[in-house]
């Protein structure tokens, strides 16, 4: 039995839930056309609406709300392309992948590699800054001067994610990341990515001009971008996540009890292409968006994972700090008013 020592929670053996999940990690290729056609086809349809009315640019904007969404459903193609688990041939992963990381402005073999370090490291203190937001724990922010505090405080700010975030993310992507060692072809998806991207956008510009292409494209993206900084916020950031230094950590206990189930209204989850079964897909990444619903139903091991509704989720944005003593997340009013009273950490 694996446990996540310190806590109390249900351990989860590694030989059932690795057999449990195997029916589940099998692609259907008519499943993921459908998938690719259902968000595909209305986006580029949303995008010709929207040039259409640029003479009524508040309508514009009213339908960049659902092309957001559109934009949101192809980077979880992208997403289940990077783990494999879109379509049984790898040659098809990588090609829809990079065809679907273009369209999201994500360098998609950058991006896996990436985001494999994410799952590999999820919850462990020790090993921070993978496909994460920056998270500090109480005592290291206690132990910082005032301008390091303001300079934390600002980038948890929810205004400062939610809006300079989705900037910060589309321009950080345009080169490749430091901290990771990269192969070649990691390198060229950056390379090759921008190409495209200024390819696109040159086309775009000497047909119908820059301006309506920038006007139609950049409010789409900017949602999409803040709606997933929001959702991975959401998917980790809660007050009773799961947070262990590297040698009481446990890859399996981390998955379940270190991603949230965020409920969705059904229309929000189809947008959103499952990804709120963040504890599923934690501990099963090679099983598919569209059988991740059925996996969490079907297997009781997924039950006591922390359950977000929207409002819910919309809480957790204040929670900033993990407080290692009482393993919870906590807010920086929490820590200030514990600092007044002198409690030392």
């Amino acid at each position: 039995m694996l446990r996540a020592p310190g806590t109390s929670r249900t351990p989860v053996a590694r030989p059932r839930w690795a057999a449990d999940l195997a029916p589940y990690q099998q692609p259907q290729l008519r499943r993921a056309l459908t998938q690719m056609a259902t968000t595909l086809v209305p986006l580029a349809a949303l995008f010709w609406l929207m040039y259409r009315q640029l003479d009524h640019y508040l309508v514009v904007l009213l339908l960049a709300v659902p092309a957001a969404g559109l934009l949101v459903r192809t980077f979880i193609i992208m997403h289940d392309c990077g783990h494999g688990s879109f379509f049984k041939s790898r040659r098809a992963n990588e090609i829809v992948g990079w065809i679907t990381g273009v369209l999201t402005l994500t360098p998609f073999a950058q991006w896996r590699k990436d985001h494999a370090v994410h799952h590999a490291s999820a919850g462990d203190l020790d090993r921070r800054g993978h496909g994460d937001i920056e998270t500090m724990t109480v005592r290291e922010y206690a132990a910082l001067d005032a301008r390091r505090r303001r300079r934390y405080r600002l980038v948890r700010n929810p205004l400062v994610m939610l809006g300079l975030g989705p900037i910060y993310l589309m321009l950080s992507q345009r080169r490749p990341l430091k901290g990771i060692p990269l192969n070649d072809l990691q390198h060229f998806s950056v390379w090759s990515t921008n190409a495209a991207i200024v390819a696109i956008g040159a086309a775009f510009s000497f047909w119908i001009g820059f301006g309506p292409f920038f006007a139609v494209y950049f409010p789409a993206i900017f949602l999409a971008a803040a709606a997933g900084i929001a959702l991975f916020y959401a998917q980790h950031q809660f007050e009773d996540t799961y947070w262990h230094r590297h040698e009481e950590w446990d890859y399996a206990t981390a998955a379940i009890h270190g991603s949230s189930y965020l409920k969705l209204h059904p229309v929000l989850q189809w947008f959103t292409g499952n990804i709120g079964l963040h504890h599923v897909h934690h501990l099963g990444p090679r099983i598919p968006n569209y059988n991740l619903v059925r996996c969490h139903t079907e297997n009781p091991m997924f039950h006591s994972a922390t359950t977000l509704t929207l409002r819910g989720a919309i809480r957790t944005l204040r929670l900033s700090l993990w407080d290692e003593a009482n393993g919870r997340l906590i807010g920086f009013a929490d820590f200030d008013a514990a600092e007044r009273a002198g409690r030392v950490f």
